[in-house]
């Protein structure tokens, strides 16, 4: 494929194959599925929806221990410092953009994501923002626990 049909194709969400001299033949784009330009999806590309799988898959193997504990302000306080010291170790690796933390994610986990019918069900809700690299668009991944639901 030539540029200017590589061009047509690729807002419409087609990985082209393409040639080159030196790399020979190569996949051309790094689009989803859902990558069409008319579709606006921030999983548009393959980089983006990466992370965030990895990040929602460690945010909830990483928080499951918090169905042994109350569902209250102290337990939510722990889930935003353990929440916030992964993504700041991911902040500090370069994983997203921004030239603070505050600028490249946020972890919420309150009385607003959790309110008291989620609470009476034993549910936590975790909210967890990030700056992907590239492109320049903030993805927000939802994380459900169910807390408090142990008995002895």
């Amino acid at each position: 494929m030539t540029d200017a049909q590589n061009g047509v194709l690729n807002p419409l969400g087609l990985n082209c194959l393409r040639t080159f001299p030196v790399t020979g033949h190569v996949v051309w784009g790094a689009r989803t599925l859902a990558g069409a330009d008319q579709l606006a999806s921030e999983w548009k590309y393959l980089p983006v929806r990466r992370l965030a799988l990895y990040l929602e898959e460690s945010l909830y193997r990483g928080t499951q221990w918090v169905v042994f504990e109350p569902n209250d302000e102290p337990l939510w306080s722990q889930i935003r410092l353990n929440v916030g010291a992964f993504m700041q170790g991911l902040f500090r690796q370069g994983a997203f953009q921004g030239r603070s933390p505050r600028e490249a994610y946020f972890v919420r986990c309150d009385r607003e994501t959790t309110t008291q019918n989620d609470i009476n069900a034993g549910v936590v809700n975790i909210l967890v923002g990030f700056a992907p690299l590239k492109p320049a668009e903030f993805v927000v991944i939802r994380v459900q626990q169910m807390a408090g639901q142990v008995e002895v």
